[in-house]
């Protein structure tokens, strides 16, 4: 199901609106926190983490589950560490590390006093395995990794135990301790704790603690060749560290008895682990492993391509911190798996940007226009409201001379009834500057319209005539002479199917991928007062949408990209289907 407004709250009334003074009402996990407050479970103390992985960069969905701990942490005066799970060396690299760090700060999140990784709690972690062998709560398996999935069982049949599960401890012992010292190859051994191959919960049916592999870790380097698994781990680190709400996504609702099961046996601090919906978008895939795949098959450009739902890409295509916060704050938090529609977030960036973004005219599928009556080396500079959202930006000037650029699109020779735009002998409005009135079109040899002469009325200036009449048809436009030539690349849905990963058995989920998704447009005319932007300046190009200048800009080249539309056109196109 898709939701696209109203606050999400509990589990038992996923959709929980404001209260009746208007403030949002607490949602299922402010609850629980505000119970262990009054019962002083934690003695008052609220200690949240975000734990990601270094093996791919972050997006909206992760957004939305930083927001939820940083936000938790910030509203009842506690804290929360950002810290990397970093306990797989085959795909976790500094570079992720680095992004994952960046992506957090540019959100508007303080975090230098309280980045950690679960690879600085290694020891400690084998420490604490040698105490579970040592009570008969763990041991070395010598079944390899199909083996194991064979000895384990199904939903419906349980599991076998395996032939190494009763060795000694003291065997155990030292081959965990062989294992640690590089003796054995990948593969061929592993540590697992002893619970029960009879349980309905497949989790606990003796999982896996430790595997080798011998890799290059990004911080370790080769100091170990035994690492740990997730849920062995995840437990550890949250204990180390103080944790209070260990907050994860539902999918590891069933890994919770194991979560509570390790840091029972090693009677350590025993933080609650609390499980909410994962954020799903609406033609969007956020699974790191398919984004990883768009990567690698060049579909998109990189992780930082303006097509994906990464920050770093989100950021690139010119959308706002404060935008996306605000949208992880109106999705809430449910312990219903939803899907958003993807017209919310726009809406979102389009609230922000419509209060913050200068306006400019550029246009991007240029058509000449060539006023006779007016002064060929005549140039007058315009005022221009930069804002009308915002008083305080001020007023800018914008040149206009004989030669000017109006979008292609606001002439047609032969014009339905309800086109108010530019035609023969039809009279417009030129935005801030004069009417005008097309006398000529001029065609090509094969018939097209490449300019257009036209006469103003000098009465005009401003907009507005004194005799009062009235015109239907508003343009923007670029002067000729002063306009800046730039590259504009359109940007759109990366997928046209709503739900892309969710396809039948033997289709290829990458069939659903927008053909339309990137349309690069060059010799668009801007005016100038763009030049003195920088990448990551954003800009409402007036009647076109919302756009931002690329870092691909340099010195003598502008690129920029549309951010977002004025409008959502997939729900007109949406009605259109249904119709």
């Amino acid at each position: 199901m898709s939701n696209t407004d109203g606050l999400k709250g509990d589990g038992d009334n996923p959709v929980a609106g404001a209260t009746s003074d208007g403030e949002r009402s607490l949602n299922f996990i402010e609850q629980i926190i505000e119970e262990d407050n009054r019962n002083g479970r934690w003695g008052g103390r609220v200690h949240t983490r975000f734990p990601p992985e270094p093996n791919g960069y972050l997006h909206i969905g992760h957004a939305k589950s930083f927001c939820l701990n940083f936000g938790l942490a910030g509203k009842y005066g506690g804290q929360c560490n950002l810290r990397f799970d970093d306990t797989n060396p085959v795909k976790e690299e500094h570079e992720y590390v680095e992004a994952i760090k960046q992506d957090i700060r540019w959100l508007g999140f303080d975090i230098d006093d309280r980045i950690l990784f679960g690879s600085d709690y290694f020891e400690q972690m084998y420490e604490w395995a040698v105490r579970l062998i040592k009570a008969g709560k763990a041991y070395v398996c010598d079944l390899n990794a199909e083996q194991i999935r064979e000895y384990r069982g199904t939903l419906t049949q349980p599991g076998r135990n395996c032939p190494c599960r009763d060795r000694s401890l003291e065997e155990s012992l030292d081959l965990f301790r062989r294992m640690r010292a590089g003796e054995f190859p990948d593969g061929s051994r592993t540590l697992r704790a002893k619970i029960d191959m009879t349980s309905p919960n497949l989790n606990m049916r003796d999982p896996v603690m430790y595997r080798i592999l011998h890799a290059e870790h990004h911080r370790t380097g080769d100091t170990w060749c035994i690492y740990p698994m997730y849920d062995w781990a995840h437990g550890n680190e949250d204990s180390i560290e103080g944790i209070t709400h260990s907050i994860c996504t539902l999918e590891f609702e069933n890994h919770r008895p194991l979560y509570d099961w390790f840091l029972d046996a090693l009677d350590v601090h025993h933080p609650q682990q609390i499980e909410f919906a994962r954020l799903e978008l609406t033609h969007t895939v956020m699974s790191k492993r398919k984004m990883l795949e768009l990567v690698t098959g060049g579909h998109v450009a990189g992780w930082d391509d303006p097509r994906m739902p990464t920050l770093s890409g989100l950021r690139r295509r010119g959308y706002t911190p404060e935008s996306i916060r605000n949208f992880c704050e109106r999705i809430g938090v449910s312990k219903v798996n939803s899907r958003v529609d993807l017209a919310l977030l726009e809406h979102c960036l389009r609230e922000h940007l419509n209060r913050v973004a200068p306006r400019v005219m550029g246009v991007l599928r240029p058509l000449r226009v060539v006023i006779e009556n007016y002064p060929d080396d005549q140039t007058e500079e315009l005022e221009a409201i930069n804002n009308p959202e915002d008083e305080s930006a001020g007023t800018r000037v914008v040149p206009f001379s004989k030669v000017l650029y109006i979008e292609q699109g606001d002439f047609l020779e032969d014009p339905p009834r309800k086109f108010f735009r530019l035609a023969p002998g039809r009279e417009v409005r030129l935005r801030y500057a004069y009417f005008i009135t097309c006398r000529e079109a001029i065609k090509d040899d094969t018939g097209n319209v490449i300019e257009l002469r036209c006469t103003y009325d000098p009465a005009t200036r401003g907009g507005n005539a004194p005799d009062g009449r009235r015109v239907k048809g508003t343009l923007h436009w670029v002067s000729a002479t002063h306009a800046v030539d730039t590259e504009v690349r359109l940007y759109d849905h990366l997928f046209t199917e709503q739900n892309p990963g969710d396809v039948p058995d033997g289709c290829d989920w990458k069939d659903g991928l927008n053909p339309k998704s990137l349309e690069v447009l060059t010799g668009c005319k801007v005016e100038p007062s763009v030049s003195q932007g920088t990448p990551g300046t954003r800009y409402q190009f007036e009647r076109n949408g919302y756009f931002c200048i690329d870092p691909d800009s340099t010195v003598d080249r502008l690129v920029f990209n549309r951010t977002v539309t004025l409008k959502d056109r997939w729900a007109k196109m949406a009605k259109k289907t249904v119709k």
